[in-house]
């Protein structure tokens, strides 16, 4: 999952920055709403952790922002302790959920999960299944027909992000750019995504289950259940 932290508060933006990246989420960040304007037209993200109080602008006209480019998109808003009107405007403009400084690493974590979960999976706050495929966001792990399977965190990252987008064709680009963030514009090729595809093909087999990444040529990758 691909998450920008908007926050102008840098030790702040530092502490979820390293907390989330830690927790195996591709994370960007953005401490002014210059920053962050020109993230949001240029680069697509899950979820967007925003401040509303901002130096240079309003979080709130972000939020308009993030709407009008993807609706998909989830927002969490950051606010101050004693600011419900700013949080009544944010959830009224389409903000999914808020959370009140200070806060724990840890709740701003457990919230993030729940809104991926929710705005994914038709409303369910548990697990993740798809076939034979459950997926646990909370323990971030994966059983297929009820067995362990072993996955590295980009294989792990790289199956959520296909169940999420299923039936989506989804370019190498995209999928590049949902992994590895930024840092992909540095890369020669590719070719680590093939690797990385096929060893999740081989270990869903393993498990005897289904193959169900579609290569559709010329244009990407497709995660269905559904036949060609």
């Amino acid at each position: 999952m691909k998450i920008l932290i908007v926050e102008d508060e840098i030790e702040l933006l530092d502490s979820m920055t390293t907390y989330l990246k830690n927790e195996d989420f591709i994370c960007e960040s953005a401490s002014s709403f210059f920053d962050a304007e020109d993230k949001i037209i240029s680069f697509g993200y899950d979820i967007i952790i925003l401040d509303i109080t901002l130096p240079d602008g309003s979080g709130l006209n972000l939020l308009e922002l993030i709407k009008e480019q993807s609706s998909k998109t989830g927002v969490l808003i950051v606010s101050a302790k004693n600011s419900l009107d700013d949080k009544l405007k944010g959830l009224d403009l389409g903000a999914d959920d808020y959370i009140t400084k200070p806060f724990h690493l840890a709740e701003l974590n457990s919230r993030i999960n729940s809104l991926i979960r929710r705005r994914n999976f038709d409303g369910d706050d548990s697990s993740i299944q798809f076939n034979e495929i459950n997926i646990d966001p909370s323990s971030k792990t994966v059983t297929i027909h009820g067995k362990h399977m072993e996955l590295t965190k980009k294989e792990y990252n790289l199956l959520l992000y296909f169940i999420t987008n299923k039936n989506k064709v989804l370019t190498k680009e995209s999928i590049a750019e949902h992994l590895w963030g930024d840092d992909i514009e540095m890369a020669d090729s590719y070719d680590f995504i093939y690797t990385h595809m096929g060893n999740l093909r081989k270990k869903i087999k393993k498990l005897e289950g289904t193959d169900y990444l579609q290569t559709m040529y010329g244009l990407g990758y497709k995660f269905t259940d559904v036949e060609k």
